[in-house]
C-alpha cells in the first residue's frame, strides 16, 4: 500500500512541474510576442564616386648620383666642402698633392723650348739651302733633305706640345671639382689621406636631388590589374593615362607635390616575380633625400561605386555576406563580392547589392536568415561620415 501511495505522489509532482514549465515557456513567448521584433540599425545603399589608393614601398634616389673619384695618385691636400653641403657644377671639392704632375708640366715645357729651337735651326738650313739650289751651286737633294729635317723638327714640336697638354690635364686632375649641381654625401677621407685612381671607395658622392626618382615594384597580378585599369593599346599610352601619384613619407605625411610614373621595366625579375616602376617627383626644397624610404600612392578613380562598412559584413568560409532587408522587414542573408582594394574601413561591392537595398548596419551576431526585425533607418551622412573626412 505504501508503494502505491509513493508512486501516485511522484506522478502528481511530475505533472505539476511540467505544467509549471509549460506555463513559463508560454509566458516568455507571450512576452516576446508582446514586445514585437527586435530593432536593428539599417542604411540604404547608394552609389557614389570614390578614389581608392594603393601604397607601394619605394626607395628615393636623386636623378644623378655621381661617385667622385680621383683620377691621379696623391695625398689629399685640402677638403673644401662638408658633408651635406649644396654645391654647384664646377665647384672645387678637393685638392690632391701630387708634385710629380707639376714636374711633368715643367719637363713638357722644356721639351717644347728645345723642339722650337730645333725647328728654327732646321728652318735656317732650308732658307740657306734654297738659293744655292736655285743657282745650281748644290744639288736639289740637299734641299729635300733640309726640308725633311724641318718637317721632322715640327713634328717633334707638335708632340712636345701634346705632352704639355697631357701634363696640364693630369695636373688639373689634382683639383677635384663637382661635375653636377647637387648635395655632397659622406666624405670618408681626411686631409693627408692617400688616394688613388684605382681606389674602390670614392672620395664622396654628389647627388642631384632637384628631382628624385621613387623606385617601387609590382608583382605579376598587380601588373595585369594595372594594365587593365588604364586605357591604352601600348604601355607608353597607358602610362600617359595614369593619374598623378603622391608620396607618403616615413612619418606618414604626404609629400606636398605630386609625381608622375614615367618608367615601367619591361621584364619581370625571376627571383622576385616583380617588375620595377619609377615615379619622378620635383624636389625644390631638397626635403627628399637620396636613399630615403617612402611609399608611392597610386589613386584609382571609380564612378558609381557601392560602398558598405566592413562592420556590416560577415565572413563565412572565405565568402562575405550581409543582411539585406526584404519584404515584411525580414532579413535575407546575401552573399556579396568585393574589390581587393578597400576605401579605409569600407568595402567596394562589385556584386550582390544594388542602389536602394537596405542593409543591416551592425549588431547582428544573433540574427538569422528570415528573421523579422524592426529597422531603425540611419542617414547616409552618418554611415559614410568617415569617407567624407
Amino acid at each position: 500500500m505504501r508503494k502505491v501511495t509513493t508512486l501516485f505522489f511522484s506522478m502528481s509532482m511530475g505533472m505539476l512541474l511540467a505544467s509549471c514549465g509549460n506555463n513559463d515557456a508560454a509566458k516568455k513567448a507571450a512576452a516576446a510576442a508582446a514586445a514585437g521584433p527586435q530593432a536593428y540599425p539599417v542604411f540604404t545603399v547608394n552609389t557614389q564616386n570614390t578614389t581608392l589608393d594603393s601604397d607601394y614601398p619605394a626607395t628615393i634616389e636623386g636623378i644623378q648620383n655621381i661617385d667622385i673619384r680621383p683620377k691621379v695618385d696623391g695625398f689629399i691636400e685640402k677638403i673644401f666642402v662638408d658633408e651635406g653641403a649644396v654645391v654647384k657644377k664646377g665647384q672645387l671639392l678637393f685638392t690632391i698633392n701630387a708634385p710629380q704632375y707639376e714636374q711633368q708640366v715643367r719637363t713638357a715645357r722644356a721639351a717644347i723650348s728645345s723642339a722650337e729651337a730645333d725647328v728654327n735651326a732646321a728652318q735656317l738650313t732650308v732658307n740657306k739651302t734654297r738659293p744655292l739650289v736655285e743657282k745650281d751651286i748644290i744639288s736639289k737633294y740637299d734641299l729635300d733633305a733640309a726640308q725633311l729635317t724641318l718637317q721632322s723638327r715640327k713634328a717633334a714640336l707638335a708632340q712636345a706640345k701634346a705632352e704639355l697638354v697631357n701634363a696640364q690635364v693630369n695636373l688639373g686632375y689634382t683639383s677635384v671639382k663637382s661635375p653636377v649641381d647637387g648635395v655632397v654625401g659622406s666624405i670618408p677621407f681626411r686631409n693627408g689621406s692617400l688616394v688613388s685612381s684605382t681606389s674602390t671607395q670614392p672620395l664622396t658622392t654628389v647627388s642631384n636631388t632637384s628631382k628624385v626618382y621613387a623606385y617601387f615594384s609590382l608583382n605579376e597580378k598587380q601588373l595585369l590589374d594595372f594594365s587593365k585599369t588604364y586605357k591604352g593599346n601600348t604601355l607608353a599610352q597607358q602610362m600617359k593615362n595614369i593619374p598623378a601619384v603622391s608620396l607618403v613619407l616615413a612619418d606618414g605625411t604626404v609629400y606636398a607635390q605630386n609625381g608622375k610614373i614615367e618608367s615601367i621595366n619591361g621584364q619581370i625579375n625571376t627571383s622576385t616575380g616583380s617588375a620595377s616602376l619609377r615615379a619622378t617627383f620635383p624636389n625644390p626644397t631638397s626635403l627628399l633625400k637620396n636613399g630615403a624610404s617612402a611609399s608611392v600612392r597610386i589613386p584609382q578613380h571609380i564612378e558609381n561605386a557601392i560602398l558598405i562598412p566592413q562592420k556590416s559584413t560577415i565572413d563565412l568560409q572565405g565568402k562575405k555576406f550581409v543582411y539585406v532587408l526584404g519584404d515584411s522587414a525580414k532579413t535575407i542573408n546575401t552573399e556579396i563580392e568585393i574589390m581587393d582594394l578597400a576605401k579605409g574601413k569600407f568595402y567596394v561591392v562589385t556584386k550582390g547589392l544594388k542602389a536602394g537595398d537596405k542593409v543591416v548596419l551592425e549588431g547582428f551576431q544573433s540574427l538569422k536568415d528570415g528573421t523579422k526585425i524592426k529597422p531603425e533607418e540611419k542617414s547616409a551622412d552618418s554611415v559614410y561620415a568617415d569617407i567624407k573626412k
